[in-house]
């Protein structure tokens, strides 16, 4: 059967992992929908939300899997790993303990996703400077620790008239991402699931990425929309999320 042309050529799948309280839930809210939640009320189990965004000409649609930090809660949320293109790995500035929790993430971000998923550490909270726990460099080290460096800079400050996404470019690495963010202003929000999926549409490019695998975590779908270059070699038989 024929598929109907969509008005996106790709859909990638995401998970947000993280520790309670570290702002998940306020960073799906704030991408897809452009607000700040004040009282954010803690996942219970998992939480949806979708967007498209452009990606190298292509329309990408995200299906994000926001999932609760409870330990009661990971047996559940572990299903929904398998299957995940992308990984936003969360802890709180303001909180060690999150940032202390985040090789226990990791391990199961690795051991129970794909080879080729991207992960990016995000430190949330940013917006709190003055209630910093966990520094910038601390944190980029841990990113160091755990990803083959691919490229590295000094972090650039706003004053020398960089823009934000220099924080992505200071740390780029196979593997892991990181950057800081706040759920609060936006910052660095919008940067994070964009260099995620820049990431996954280059391990589509360069054949890293098998689209005929159920594990990838994306989905190749027929498009009438100029630029794009339908391949019905990649569509996957089925539809629908793959978790």
């Amino acid at each position: 059967m024929t598929a109907a042309p969509y008005n996106y050529s790709y859909i990638f799948k995401y998970i947000i992992i993280g520790d309670m309280g570290v702002g998940k839930s306020c960073l799906l809210h704030q991408f897809t929908e452009k607000k700040f939640m004040a009282d954010c009320p803690h996942t219970i189990g998992v939480e949806f939300g979708t967007r498209i965004m452009e990606v190298h000409g292509q329309k990408v649609k995200l299906q994000i899997w926001d999932t609760a930090g409870q330990e009661r809660f990971r047996a559940v949320t572990r299903s929904y790993y398998r299957g995940a293109a992308g990984a936003l790995m969360v802890y709180d500035i303001t909180r060690r303990s999150t940032y202390n929790h985040l090789s226990s993430w990791l391990t199961d971000a690795r051991n129970l996703t794909n080879p080729n998923t991207v992960i990016i550490l995000i430190g949330n909270k940013a917006d709190l400077e003055a209630q910093r726990d966990v520094t910038y460099e601390e944190a980029k080290q841990f990113a160091e620790e755990n990803g083959e460096t691919l490229a590295r800079s000094d972090k650039r400050s706003a004053a020398d008239g960089d823009s934000l996404i220099s924080l992505i470019s200071a740390s780029c690495f196979s593997g892991l991402l990181f950057l800081e963010a706040s759920a609060k202003t936006g910052e660095n929000v919008e940067e994070a699931f964009l260099e995620a999926a820049k990431r996954i549409y280059q391990n589509i490019q360069d054949g890293s990425l098998d689209l005929n695998a159920a594990e990838s975590g994306v989905q190749h779908k027929p498009s009438t929309l100029q630029g794009g270059r339908p391949n019905a070699d990649n569509q996957p038989a089925k539809e629908g999320c793959s978790c």
